[in-house]
């Protein structure tokens, strides 16, 4: 069944994908109304799944403490990120999700090398770190605002021509050495056109609870719009790689793009295929030991094992359904008729 649900997964985000050595010009390559030809009420029960199998797999990772991820969201002002985080790790446990929003950098900061403040924000094993923005605006605000790359306190010999390349060098390299120590790096970006954000720019002001929103700062960086998709190609042309590569998800439609984010992250989940500890001979002994002591303390009249004592009844109900014709295969035939109408309309994506 895993095989099945990762192998779907894999065939729904792979147009997402960009290939590692291509290269990208954003406008022609992908479109920000994309949608698979899914409907809104397809995608909801499609991302109540993923929230569900995010919830299964990202225990396993804590259990299994070997493992840490990081998912890095770019985007536009207005491209959705905060609102893809909420829906996405809605079902997940809030000790082993870390989201860290990147502003502008501090004087501590700016005294260290541009990468250091990311890397205090890495996840620890068993854990996922989210970079709502990432290290990658350090070839994106930092390349279209000159001025900002000034106040980094860079030595001449940094500045000299070809700075951005060796940025793209330096950050592949940072990701290769996180990977190869069991770090996953999930690069994700939220790709909305022009004018859905001058949409999204109004309703932030015709609303009153959304005013806190909107900032006449977003409204003139849409004046940069030409470089930052220069840039954006760039960065997803060089920074694309076998251990790292970014998925660009059409953000037009909110719907469409938190089903997308969960589906790149439950995929990633999978292919790390976490699994719970297993204890050794003399600690199941030991279990097995207290287990006889804690049944001793049962109250009058109480099961000595309530959960053992359920499972027991459950396992004597399928047998006798079994032995009987009835229920048993009538209910697992329902569940894949059920399981069976989902994929049908969803045209076979999970």
């Amino acid at each position: 069944m895993a095989d099945t649900r990762a192998a779907r997964l894999a065939k729904f985000i792979e147009p997402l994908r960009v290939a590692p050595g291509s290269r990208v010009d954003l406008a022609k390559d992908f479109d920000p109304r994309y949608r698979d030809g899914l409907l809104r009420r397809q995608a909801t029960e499609l991302l109540r799944s993923g929230t569900e199998l995010l919830t299964e797999y990202q225990a396993r990772l804590a259990a299994q403490d070997t493992y840490g991820v990081l998912v890095c969201l770019q985007a536009l002002d207005a491209g959705g990120k905060d609102g893809t985080i909420r829906h996405v790790m809605s079902g997940m446990n809030p000790q082993g999700v870390q989201v860290s929003s990147f502003k502008v950098p501090s004087a501590e900061e700016l005294d260290h090398d541009y990468l250091w403040r990311y890397a205090r924000r890495l996840p620890e094993r068993g854990n996922i770190a989210v970079f709502n923005r990432s290290h990658y605006e350090e070839v994106l605000v930092v390349r279209v605002h000159k001025e900002v790359l000034a106040r980094q306190k860079l030595p001449p010999p940094a500045l000299r021509p070809g700075i951005w390349k060796r940025r793209y060098r330096e950050i592949n390299q940072w990701e290769r050495q996180l990977t190869d120590n069991g770090f996953t790096v999930v690069k994700i970006f939220l790709n909305l056109s022009r004018e859905e954000q001058r949409i999204r720019f109004l309703k932030r002001i015709d609303l009153p609870e959304k005013n806190w929103k909107f900032s006449a700062a977003d409204v003139r960086e849409r004046r940069y719009w030409d470089d930052y998709q220069r840039a954006f190609s760039e960065m997803l042309s060089a920074t694309s790689t076998p251990w790292a590569p970014w998925y660009v998800v059409p953000a037009d439609r909110k719907w469409f793009a938190r089903l997308c984010a969960s589906a790149v992250l439950v995929r990633t989940l999978m292919e790390l295929d976490p699994q719970y500890p297993t204890v050794g001979k003399e600690t199941r002994k030991e279990l097995r030991v207290v287990r006889k002591e804690l049944e001793r303390e049962a109250p009058k009249g109480a099961r000595a094992d309530p959960y053992a004592s359920a499972k027991a009844r459950r396992a004597e109900k399928d047998g006798k359904d079994g032995k009987s014709g009835k229920g048993g295969k009538a209910r697992e035939s329902g569940k894949r008729g059920k399981k069976g109408g989902r994929s049908g309309k969803a045209g076979g994506r999970a």
